[in-house]
């Protein structure tokens, strides 16, 4: 069966002439004059694959996602070397301007093989954070392209809405594990009240995050460009970089489901651990959903839940906050199917469910709740989280003897580091890095 193939670019006119003169592996179906009219007639569902003969600059990891999403697939046609390697790197094939016609179709098949039968990060299958699926890397056409080791973690943290504490419980799982010996990137997703940098005490203009997202979305980032957006935090026990969110609501945009994939396979490269700040909001924009090119406002949550190895979902241990949590779980669980959520009750005090809180909120739980049991309560303590707050630092350096500091350890390390230093250029780091 013949595919049919879109193309761009008058001056590769004897390419096109070539691949119509084949009578066979492919079609093509329109000569557009621009990369915006092939956008257009890919979106429409007349081909299968697209050749750019001209613009390949202009193609990011965003466009790649949307097209894949419809099943086409991208090829360009360039002489460049460091355009070869920037277009693998957002999923698109490459091939020399002066290729041969039956070979530009055999690449054409091929890609579109890669694109419908072994799409990268099938264990989520369609991602509900964008409606394209995950970005496919295509195998390196040189030897000099070494292989991400992806050998990292990721944890997000999650929680429903009414300020459950998902931000501060995120942050200071990363000064434990810091404190722990890991090498740990801390990212603030969320895409509706970013307070990571206000937690920390750090001056967010930079917006880490939509920059890492930027880099990647044109192909650019790389473990150095990614230690560059992500600057360093040190505490008394360890060394830990952030990826700041954005410092308005209005530029959700900047973070989008393709490129925030693309960052966080980055990010377990040069980290052991992943720990990402997420929104409260599932929705999947199914009002949208027609139009597959429109971006999603929870993009970046979802995201992040579906390529996540642990989700923490954190709740308010009151009367307002369980039933949120109980709802949310059960959205959690069509929003994002595979995730088995550790269940985090916070700000656990008598005053708000009684005399001994814990076995009441465990029997109210087992009585009424979903089926995922509580596997921790964190204690109300709002003095040493305020001190916390106020000196924009974490429990470790202002409480470290806490009840809740230790409480948050236990979630993701033990015994508590109470010595030593950290750093994320840890050797195991470095390597990764200079590999």
């Amino acid at each position: 069966m013949s595919i049919p193939v879109v193309t761009v670019g008058q001056a590769r006119e004897d390419v096109v002439g070539g691949l119509e003169g084949l009578h066979g592996p492919v079609t093509v179906v329109r000569r557009c004059a621009e990369l915006t009219e092939l956008l257009a007639a890919c979106q429409s569902g007349l081909a299968r694959a697209a050749v750019v003969a001209d613009g390949s600059e202009g193609l990011t990891a965003s466009l790649v996602d949307r097209l894949g999403a419809v099943g086409v697939a991208i090829i360009a046609l360039t002489d460049n070397a460091e355009e070869a390697a920037r277009l693998r790197g957002i999923g698109v094939a490459s091939a020399l301007t002066g290729v041969e016609s039956a070979a530009l179709a055999g690449r054409i098949a091929e890609a579109v093989s890669q694109l419908t039968g072994n799409p990268q990060g099938s264990r989520t299958g369609a991602a509900l954070g964008d409606t394209g699926t995950s970005l496919r890397q295509l195998p390196a056409d040189v030897a000099d392209v070494p292989p991400a080791s992806g050998t990292g973690r990721i944890i997000a943290v999650w929680g429903p809405a009414g300020s459950p504490g998902r931000t501060f419980v995120a942050a200071n799982i990363a000064g434990e594990l810091a404190a722990d010996g890991k090498s740990v990137l801390l990212v603030d997703a969320d895409s509706y009240g970013a307070s990571i940098a206000a937690v920390l005490g750090l001056l967010d203009e930079a917006a880490g995050l939509a920059q890492a997202c930027r880099l990647a979305d044109q192909g650019q980032l790389d473990a150095q460009a990614l230690l560059k957006v992500a600057p360093p935090v040190t505490t008394k026990l360890g060394t830990f970089r952030v990826l700041t969110g954005i410092t308005r609501a209005d530029r959700w945009t900047e973070l989008r489901g393709a490129a925030l994939t693309l960052v966080l396979e980055r990010a377990k490269e040069i980290a052991d651990v992943v720990v990402v700040d997420t929104g409260f909001c599932l929705e999947a924009d199914e009002e949208l959903s027609f139009d597959t090119m429109a971006p999603r406002r929870n993009a970046a949550t979802l995201r992040s839940l579906e390529l996540a190895d642990t989700v923490f979902a954190v709740g308010a241990a009151d009367p307002v906050g369980v039933p949120r949590l109980v709802r949310g779980l059960a959205e959690l669980e069509l929003a994002v199917p595979h995730v088995s959520p550790t269940v985090v009750l916070n700000k656990v005090r008598a005053s708000a469910v009684g005399r001994s809180p814990e076995r009441q909120l465990r029997d109210a739980w087992e009585r009424y709740g979903p089926a995922s049991t509580v596997s921790a309560f964190l204690p109300a303590d709002h003095a040493v989280a305020d001190a916390a707050l106020l000196a924009g630092s974490l429990l470790l350096e202002t409480a470290p003897e806490s009840k809740l500091r230790r409480s948050i350890a236990d979630l993701v390390c033990a015994p508590v580091q109470r010595s030593g230093r950290s750093s994320v250029f840890s050797s195991t780091a470095l390597r990764r890095v200079k590999g």
